[in-house]
């Protein structure tokens, strides 16, 4: 009998895809270098939360 295991996670094709979108979506203006930052805080902020609470300062500057 032969068991078949399912992959999660995205392929190669996936992956492309999702890159070709970045790519057009900072050609056209959609992402910029302001957006990118103030994303990259908000994740530092969710997941180092604890920082936040005692005080640190976690916002990306240029």
């Amino acid at each position: 009998m032969a068991y078949y295991r399912s992959r999660s996670g995205i392929g190669v094709a996936g992956l492309i895809y999702i890159l070709i979108g970045i790519f057009v979506a900072w050609d056209r203006g959609y992402l910029n270098a302001d957006l990118l930052r103030r994303i990259a805080s908000a994740l530092a902020a969710i997941f180092l939360w604890f920082l936040v609470l005692l005080g640190a300062d976690l916002h990306i500057t240029a």
